[in-house]
């Protein structure tokens, strides 16, 4: 089963979850959960269900309890920035350090690199084609929850102008079906991104000109703070077989480029620079 999840918490994540049942064929279900509806409806042959929280997504570490058989999550969800650029993301949940926002420290979710990049290609499409005037970008790995399931966040953002927006908000939501219906099909190659900014033009340029879908993303800024064991965990923690590591070679500090290397020549993949 596929779980989609909105927040009552969260205006822009109700905004998508409205667009996906004005969109699709789901079908309400007898139960609730936290006390708002479930729906259901089986897409290209997959068995999806749409759930409210009660709480921000963020802090949805115990949904794994409620729900069997998951193969894939995707949070629908608010994005902010203190820039307010209007903009369309994707990116894992998870810590590479502590956990200052939902999830557990230095545990991160199980990256779906395909179905990101799928999402990201469709609502670069979905954009154009509505004359809508947003950025496309993966985000690096980044707050709760921490999931041993293929996990990611299909965001729309950055400010409530944003966030209200019905139009953008269509997009993200039939970007996000669009990578249900393809899940388990792409097959572009798995890569771990290290280096460069919170928000990666370059690594979302190169998954949307090549065959590459980026799993986990490190950002610069957090960099210091990781360690051997984060690395490891970004590569098994992918759904898909990492194929190597690509790094924003401008984007590392000179003072912590030497020991990054040493940490990931251990790992043995390829590695690139860019």
């Amino acid at each position: 089963m596929i779980l989609l999840v909105s927040s009552n918490k969260d205006i822009a994540s109700l905004n998508i979850a409205m667009q996906i049942l004005n969109y699709y064929t789901f079908e309400k279900q007898p139960e609730n959960f936290q006390e708002n509806p479930v729906y259901e409806a089986n897409f290209d042959g997959k068995r999806i269900r749409l759930v409210t929280l009660k709480t921000e997504s963020v802090y949805a570490q115990s949904i794994t309890d409620f729900f069997t058989c998951l193969e894939l999550i995707i949070f629908i969800s608010k994005h902010s920035s203190v820039s307010g650029t209007p903009t369309l993301s994707v990116h894992v949940p998870g810590n590479l350090g502590d956990a200052e926002l939902g999830g557990l420290p230095k545990m991160v979710s199980v990256s779906p690199a395909n179905a990101m990049r799928d999402t990201l290609k469709a609502m670069v499409r979905l954009k154009e084609e509505m004359q809508l005037d947003y950025e496309v970008s993966y985000e690096c790995t980044h707050h709760g929850p921490s999931l041993n399931i293929p996990t990611m966040f299909a965001e729309l953002g950055s400010s409530p102008k944003q966030w209200n927006d019905l139009k953008a908000a269509e997009v993200v939501a039939r970007a996000t079906m669009e990578a249900i219906a393809k899940f388990g099909e792409s097959q572009a190659k798995a890569a771990l991104g290290i280096g460069g900014p919170h928000y990666n033009g370059k690594f979302t340029r190169l998954a949307l000109k090549n065959e590459t879908a980026f799993g986990h993303i490190i950002p610069k800024y957090a960099i210091p703070y990781v360690d051997s064991e984060i690395l490891n965990k970004c590569v098994e923690k992918t759904l898909e077989q990492v194929k190597s590591i690509i790094l924003d070679w401008k984007g590392i500090k000179g003072e912590n480029k030497a020991e990054l290397v040493e940490m990931l020549k251990k790992i043995g993949l390829p590695i690139q620079r860019i």
